[in-house]
């Protein structure tokens, strides 16, 4: 065998040497996970959240042979799941008790575990579902305890391992407490109603206090505004009512906050799930997604879908023990947020949050609260570097290229006035570019890795900036035969940089912590860019034009003078 045909036996080898299988059954054909109840789903683990999802049945005692409702459903779709009978006594034994009876052949199946059949029941699909019900017969030698535990998929990779179910006791038998096999206890559903109408902004500082975007938004005559208000409920103002509104679709959400950054908040999400809206409690930790997800200490759940907007309404108490909330008493800054989701899990909010501009006590008077989706920190950052490159960049750049000839002979501090004119507002645009490139920085503390290619250009903007000042002080002398190296250099680089930044601010103009009215913002920068680039056109052929004159007008004079020699000779 040749050395290469060699080779690759070798490398296919070691493939299959080390080859780890990847499962996923969308077809519910499970068999191989009836002892652990795992999904083989690119080695992901369950989820650590609270679990939406539950299962009852209809009895707490039974006879042997008796048949059980059994039912599994949730808060949230699912898209697979996987349902056995253990002993209560032995939760963790990988044998599965009775056999169970399909309500549905054609959205589920049974499955033969352990040489039993029907002894589980899976999907047949992956198509989403909120509710099953199938009949568990117990077996004549069942045990006197027996306790019903589900995997349920709600995508892939997103699962919940185990989530056990009711125990039920054979008649005569005491119940007595069990020790839970999960540390996550489910949630227990809720069946919020639907809204009869959209929220209004009528009592706004009056009767509630409420979060505006635009200002004067009302949602019942704008549903694409976004609309928070709160307020508290009854003589003793033990809770609060919160109301959200905003076009998203995916989520609407809003965070208490102590701060201005995003990290260690209390969030509520009104996420939408097809054709319905689930509402929970979350918290952030960072700058990452809400954690511990629960409806848990929330009540009086209402929601609305219509026109492209999403609303919901809740209560909570304003103190939650052991709950992990923020107690309702304090003042802090609010959030408020919206988003995609994905197979019901949020993804990153597609704007900028809009965040109040001071903190707001949440049981306080009612008042209309003013924020900003633009830290003060970016408006600098834009600000600055509009300054630098639009005007002290441009003006520096214009008197060296065109405004020599004005000033040949002036001086100012002992040089020429034009190039301390230069030297001074270049240097300012450098100062101007390193200060703005810093704040970025401090805002997000670290590089951000969902502004694209902004950052990358601001780099290498700031470098060529750095670079021209280094050049200039090693420049060579005037009358220098390398003298043109450095001229050629220095405006190469300087009209190269300057290209660049116009790129970089484009870039800016679309980011989302800083956002700008589109598409006036673009138009308007494209619109100076343009400007700047005629004038510097129309002045080069000016330039020309000059030299062109004052070469004719001196070989005029030169001709002229030496005819008057030739005469005076």
């Amino acid at each position: 065998m040749s050395p290469v045909g060699l080779c690759f036996l070798f490398f296919f080898s070691v493939l299959v040497c080390h080859w780890e299988p990847v499962c996923c059954y969308a077809n519910g054909k499970v068999t191989k996970a009836c002892g652990s109840m795992k999904p083989h789903h690119g080695g992901a683990s369950g989820q650590t959240t609270l679990s939406p999802y539950q299962l009852q049945t209809n009895t707490s005692t039974f006879s042997p042979g008796d048949q059980i409702r059994v039912i599994l459903s949730g808060t949230s779709y699912f898209e697979g799941f996987l349902l056995q009978a253990r002993d209560a006594a032995q939760p963790e034994s990988a044998s599965a008790i009775g056999s169970f009876t399909l309500t549905n052949p054609d959205r589920m199946q049974l499955l033969t575990c352990n040489n039993h059949q029907g002894s589980a029941v899976s999907q047949t699909s992956d198509a989403r579902q909120t509710e099953v019900v199938v009949i568990w017969t117990a077996p004549q030698d069942s045990p006197n305890e027996v306790q019903f535990f589900v995997t349920v998929v709600a995508h892939y990779k997103v699962f919940w391992l185990k989530v056990p179910g009711p125990i039920i006791y054979q008649h005569g038998i005491t119940p007595h407490p069990h020790q839970t096999t999960s540390t996550h206890p489910t949630i227990q559903p809720t069946t919020p109603s639907i809204l009869p109408g959209p929220f209004t902004s009528e009592g706004c500082g009056q009767s509630k206090s409420c979060l505006l975007d635009p200002p004067g938004c009302d949602p019942e005559k704008d549903p694409h505004c976004f609309y928070m208000s709160m307020s508290t409920e009854g003589t003793d103002k033990t809770s609060v009512m919160f109301e959200l509104s905003g076009p998203a679709e995916g989520y609407v959400s809003f965070a208490l906050s102590w701060d201005t950054w995003m990290g260690n908040d209390d969030v509520y999400l009104c996420i939408k799930d097809e054709d319905r809206v689930s509402v929970s409690a979350a918290f952030v930790s960072g700058r990452t997604y809400p954690e511990d997800h629960s409806q848990s200490g929330l009540s009086s759940v209402s929601w609305r879908l219509a026109d492209g907007s999403i609303q919901c309404r809740f209560s909570r108490p304003v103190k939650l023990t052991n709950q992990g909330r923020f107690d309702l008493d304090q003042g802090y800054f609010l959030f408020l947020a919206s988003g995609h989701t994905q197979y019901g899990e949020i993804r990153k909010h597609s704007r900028q949050p809009l965040i109040s501009r001071d903190r707001k006590l949440i049981t306080g008077p009612p008042q209309v609260l003013r924020g900003s989706r633009s830290p003060t920190i970016m408006k600098m950052h834009g600000a600055l570097m509009l300054l630098a490159w639009m005007l002290t960049g441009s003006v520096g750049t214009f008197i060296a290229s065109f405004y020599k000839p004005d000033w040949p002979n002036q001086t100012l501090f002992g040089q020429k006035v034009w190039f301390q004119v230069h030297r001074g507002l270049m240097m300012l645009t450098v100062i101007l570019t390193v200060v703005a490139f810093c704040l970025p920085f401090i805002y997000r503390k670290g590089w951000s890795t969902d502004a694209g290619v902004h950052p990358h250009l601001g780099c290498c903007v700031l470098v060529l900036s750095l670079i021209q000042p280094i050049a200039a002080m090693h420049r060579p002398p005037p009358d220098s035969n390398r003298r043109f190296i450095f001229n050629w250099t220095h405006s190469s680089i300087g009209i190269f940089t300057e290209i660049l930044a116009v790129a970089t601010m484009l870039l800016g103009v679309g980011q989302t912590s800083l956002p700008l009215p589109s598409p006036w913002a673009t138009s308007v920068l494209i619109g100076y860019v343009v400007w700047v680039a005629s004038l510097k056109v129309a002045l080069g052929w000016h330039s020309r034009y000059r030299k062109c004159t004052e070469s004719l007008i001196s070989e005029h004079f030169m001709v002229e003078k030496k005819r008057n020699v030739k005469n005076v000779s």
